[in-house]
């Protein structure tokens, strides 16, 4: 099926490493330029390096501190001018999580909880703020947010807060932007595997006295399909949210982990 993608632009944050890193791969090979933004501009140049070598597409390097407003207009200008317009944003810029458990009711800090609302939901906010005059101008855009299956789960107060907020600003903005030909959506990763995964697994399986195999194993249990989601599979989905052909989806939230296990969503 043809995404009807090749020739557009998109900005990606958090796009350096990870499910960022794959979906700018995959807009990539769809024929999408794309500028990804993420702190580290080593690690951002790297990618940019790499990806333009295997998609023969171009990407832009660009430093951005989410939580910063000033520095989420300078990176929209940047990727706009380098770019000639934005028509697709994908918001993927968080803290990096899932390296240990979360924090109970007690070990909840007014810092951990509102350095995480701002670098992700306020930061969804911002960039959405700074690229929807862009595609109001042309009268077409796509943005996806990646929030997270902390929202249709308990065990992580702040996460599910963090990501049912996600959730209902994609609502809104859907409902806001859609009647300007700007669709809006929200994806909810689970386990997912990416670069740091190896490392993840290795880690349980030392404090479990298993395998690494059977760490894996176990880590899967709550998936349907029992096995980890790659990175590369959630880029698939995300390039068809991007897409012309995704008209008939907006303000939604669509699972993108395999399937959770006994959870019914209607």
């Amino acid at each position: 099926m043809d995404l009807e993608l090749n020739g557009k632009t998109a900005l990606i944050t958090g796009g350096s490493r990870g499910i960022g890193k794959a979906v700018a791969r995959e807009l990539g090979r769809e024929g999408v330029d794309v500028a990804i933004a993420s702190r580290g501009m080593e690690a951002l140049e790297e990618t940019a390096k790499e990806l333009a070598a295997e998609t023969g597409r171009r990407f832009i390097p660009i430093s951005v501190d989410t939580s910063n407003e000033e520095s989420i207009k300078a990176m929209v200008k940047i990727a706009a001018d380098e770019l000639g317009r934005i028509d697709i944003l994908v918001n993927s810029a968080a803290r990096v999580g899932g390296s240990g458990p979360a924090p109970k009711l007690a070990e909840i800090t007014e810092e951990y909880f509102f350095e995480d609302m701002n670098t992700k939901v306020l930061g969804y906010i911002r960039c959405a703020q700074a690229v929807a005059p862009y595609m109001q101008q042309q009268g077409w855009g796509r943005i996806i947010n990646l929030s997270g299956l902390a929202a249709r789960q308990s065990g992580n107060a702040v996460g599910s807060i963090r990501n049912v907020s996600v959730a209902a600003l994609t609502k809104n903005m859907a409902d806001e932007l859609g009647p300007l030909g700007i669709n809006v959506t929200v994806v909810h990763p689970g386990l997912t595997r990416t670069e740091r995964t190896e490392g993840v697994i290795a880690e349980a399986a030392q404090r479990q006295g298993i395998t690494e195999a059977e760490a894996e194993e176990r880590m899967a249990q709550g998936v349907s399909t029992r096995r980890i989601i790659d990175a590369r599979e959630i880029a698939y989905v995300i390039a068809f949210l991007a897409s012309p052909k995704s008209i008939a989806i907006n303000g939604d939230a669509i699972a993108v982990a395999g399937g959770s296990g006994r959870a019914i969503h209607y």
